[in-house]
């Protein structure tokens, strides 16, 4: 996935309302951008740190400017982070598309945002001539508490579990049903879910891997005008 243009750098000053933060530009001006990204962002929101940004060109947006990366300090060494939960299905898709992810490969078509479950929408359905039907479900995860350990999620997530429930009632009817954990940073070697920020997430993720809900992880690799995935991430047992 490719920015339109190259992301521009400022300071952050605040976070807040979740969906907003405010930010320095270099040329020391003050403005409001967008921050796509209702979760907590543990470690990726405090002041004073490095972000980066993409501009707009629509005229109807109310905040021309969204924050797309963190540049943080971890364990001694630089690392970008992508924050903008928005990608992760694009960069999914991407990589589906040009067979890029062995474990999805083998499927004539894809399709985005298919209705399904309980008045819900599969992120990307694939299948055969109509049948064969793979349901992949997509979660951004750009949590790192402990070295090479990325989580998820980093808060509650009820609308989460929820689609683990469902991914669960789609085997259930006879399909294949895929959680694809898309990691935006590549300093992790490691997955896992995070038991103490939502147990029962926790449980609903365990339930769902023994009713054969099939669980992958992968990073990805980041820079100012592109994030595009890359490896596949071992995950933990939990």
């Amino acid at each position: 996935m490719n920015f339109k243009e190259p992301l521009i750098s400022a300071t952050l000053i605040k976070r807040y309302k979740r969906f907003l933060a405010d930010v320095i530009l270099a040329n020391e001006e003050e403005i409001t951008v967008h921050c796509a990204n209702p979760g907590a962002m543990h470690g990726l929101n405090e002041p004073g740190i490095k972000v980066w940004l993409s501009k707009s060109d629509n005229p109807k947006r109310k905040l021309a400017y969204s924050w797309e990366l963190a540049e943080i300090d971890i364990h001694g060494k630089k690392a970008l982070v992508g924050i903008n939960t928005m990608h992760p299905n694009k960069l999914a898709y991407e990589a589906i598309e040009a067979d890029k992810v062995p474990e999805l490969r083998g499927y004539e078509e894809i399709k985005r945002e298919v209705p399904y479950g309980k008045n819900s929408r599969i992120d990307i359905l694939l299948s055969n001539n109509g049948q064969q039907f793979c349901y992949v479900e997509v979660k951004n995860v750009h949590l790192l508490r402990e070295q090479g350990l990325a989580e998820f999620p980093d808060s509650v997530t009820k609308r989460g579990a929820k689609h683990l429930e469902e991914l669960s009632d789609m085997v259930a009817d006879g399909h294949r049903a895929v959680m694809f954990y898309i990691i935006q940073r590549d300093d992790a070697n490691r997955f896992a879910i995070a038991a103490d920020n939502d147990p029962v997430y926790f449980e609903t993720f365990n339930k769902a891997r023994k009713n054969g809900v099939e669980m992958i992880a992968y990073d990805c690799s980041l820079s100012t005008s592109a994030i595009i995935l890359a490896n596949k991430i071992d995950l933990l047992a939990s």
